[in-house]
């Protein structure tokens, strides 16, 4: 296995001292600043993870400049004998505190992101109304490529395999003044669907979802709360705009609706204001990526 858990979560933000505001007083996560030619950037200790909060501009921000999640990063005391052992292609890279960094080509990693690091000082943190990471959203064309990488290449474990789907149910009726009402039910038609298989490193899982009907489109309604088909639209734009790779970020928290309330009562812009059914049995809800520093999150409650 290329290491036990995902040191840190870099997420790029064009507005870097709100979404140090939400991990810091919303979430309540423990907070260590590291150094960079560039300027501090700041971790945020969560479960067995970290978010690291990284401006537009950075120069650990390389490839797309949008805001969003950039890339993993794994604690290695010697990255180098893993680019070896693991056959990568590495290219040196900017380094927290002056560590020893290698970004990896992400043709090799389906689109993510990845780099590895020497391994960083964080402080633990104590689960309250955030918990953990649950995991991380990824755009995809091909999971069975995602699984044989991740899985069978770098020894990280599947979790799950799903599909997601939403149909259209037709009744027919038919009504005689004889006979009387005789109702039919139309096999069920698929509207929008999605391939999920989830993966497990440490506490949290990366969810990798590919549109299995590329005929379905990309059709999403901006500011509302979502479902399958919308769901499907979104994998599926990102993909046709961005290419494969990290898409948003899943928060597990106790309590969903507390926090969502919290949140939305500081005056953040909301998409849900109470949790609604998701994937693995769970509650779902989003702020809106335009208070978050351009960073699609959203809050999960679920009992695992």
């Amino acid at each position: 296995m290329l290491a036990s858990k995902i040191t840190y979560i870099a997420v790029a933000s064009n507005d870097p001292e709100i979404t140090c505001s939400i991990y810091e007083k919303y979430f309540e996560l423990p907070r260590t600043d590291f150094n960079t030619a560039e300027g501090k950037v700041s971790l945020f200790s969560i479960g067995q993870s970290a978010l690291a909060v990284v401006p537009l501009g950075h120069s650990l921000i390389d490839g797309d400049v949008k805001p969003g999640v950039h890339h993993i990063a794994f604690g290695l005391q010697d990255p180098e004998a893993a680019v070896k052992n693991f056959a990568l292609t590495p290219t040196p890279a900017i380094g927290l505190d002056g560590r020893r960094s290698f970004a990896i080509d992400p043709a090799q990693t389906c689109g993510v992101r990845v780099r590895l690091t020497e391994p960083l000082a964080l402080p633990a943190h104590i689960s309250g109304a955030i918990e953990r990471i649950d995991h991380l959203g990824i755009a995809s064309t091909d999971v069975a490529e995602d699984e044989s990488v991740f899985a069978n290449k770098l020894g990280f474990a599947v979790e799950s395999r799903q599909t997601d789907m939403e149909v259209n149910i037709s009744v027919e009726s038919f009504t005689s003044d004889k006979y009387g009402v005789v109702y039919h039910t139309q096999p069920p038609k698929p509207i929008g669907g999605l391939r999920v298989t989830f993966i497990t490193i440490g506490d949290l899982e990366l969810e990798f979802l590919a549109n299995f009907d590329p005929s379905q489109g990309a059709h999403i309604e901006h500011g509302q709360s979502g479902s399958t088909k919308q769901d499907q639209g979104a994998i599926t734009r990102f993909v046709q705009s961005r290419g494969r790779g990290l898409h948003h970020i899943a928060i597990k928290a106790s309590d969903i609706n507390g926090t969502l309330k919290k949140m939305s009562k500081a005056g953040f812009q909301m998409i849900d204001q109470v949790g609604r059914p998701g994937s693995r049995r769970a509650l779902i809800g989003f702020p809106h990526p335009k208070s978050t520093g351009g960073i699609l999150m959203h809050l999960v409650q679920r009992d695992v």
